[in-house]
């Protein structure tokens, strides 16, 4: 007989579309500095694209995870105001993803797996970032990542918007936060081209399906990590999901863990 006494566990409510997107964008999100601090107390990071410049809002450098070296590569919106403008909020510059090229080839030349957090609204739409070839900059990095010959892993930690994040993202595994949005542009842009209005972003986030559950849905991704309000224990939950992927995937030979990787987009 059931004891009616008893407290029934609470069921998780479902959050829509735009509390996602707010939830992903706030401020009170873990950030990328906590979570490579909390992952990889060891982070060695490295600087430059040995052509121009170095991005800041691009951190990349070596670790380890589980006794085993990994190259990390994130996107960083900053913390001050000062870091913010220095970042572009978190939006990379060509210099940027020529930098995550180098370290990817690196990478595949010492045989470390890559590991990708991103946070981004997108590529830097600035002027110079346009005249220092954006495009072909994101270009390489799917070109890179397509062929790579170590294991990719992606996490979207908070915004993933439009090629800025997929330029990162081209991975074996690709997971999101629970309170994370992957998306071709931000809803409010979606809303401003199709109603020219855009007040009506909330509506446009439901129609564009950018939420993490949506997307395992349509097999985009492949899981998402549960995030509590516990630093700590987002860590502990993404720290969990890297080592359990990574002992998998280090069991495919290369052959067909490139082929696999280059078969799961072109479903796309």
């Amino acid at each position: 007989m059931r004891n009616f006494f008893e407290k029934k566990p609470k069921e998780k409510v479902e959050k829509t579309a735009q509390e996602i997107v707010m939830a992903a964008r706030s401020e009170e999100k873990i950030s990328t500095k906590e979570l490579i601090h909390g992952l990889f107390p060891d982070f060695f990071e490295l600087h430059g694209d040995r052509s121009g410049e170095d991005d800041p809002a691009i951190i990349a450098g070596l670790a380890q995870i589980n006794k085993q070296a990994v190259t990390v590569i994130a996107t960083d919106k900053g913390q001050s105001a000062e870091e913010r403008i220095a970042k572009h909020f978190g939006s990379p510059t060509p210099n940027g993803y020529r930098k995550a090229i180098r370290l990817m080839k690196q990478a595949e030349k010492f045989g470390r797996p890559v590991v990708t957090l991103i946070n981004t609204a997108g590529a830097y739409p600035g002027r110079t970032a346009e005249e220092g070839g954006q495009g072909e900059a994101i270009a390489q990095s799917l070109l890179t990542l397509s062929d790579l010959a170590v294991p990719v892993i992606a996490i979207i930690i908070g915004e993933g918007g439009s090629g800025g994040a997929l330029a990162l993202a081209l991975a074996d595994r690709v997971y999101m936060l629970e309170n994370s949005m992957y998306t071709v542009l931000s809803p409010e842009g979606f809303a401003s081209i199709l109603w020219k209005d855009a007040s009506r972003a909330a509506e446009a986030a439901e129609v564009m399906q950018v939420t993490p559950s949506a997307l395992l849905r349509q097999k985009i991704i492949d899981g998402i990590i549960e995030e509590p309000n516990s630093h700590r224990k987002v860590v502990k939950n993404i720290e969990k999901v890297l080592e359990e992927e990574l002992l998998a995937l280090n069991k495919l030979s290369v052959t067909s863990l490139v082929q696999r990787r280059q078969n799961r987009f072109r479903k796309f």
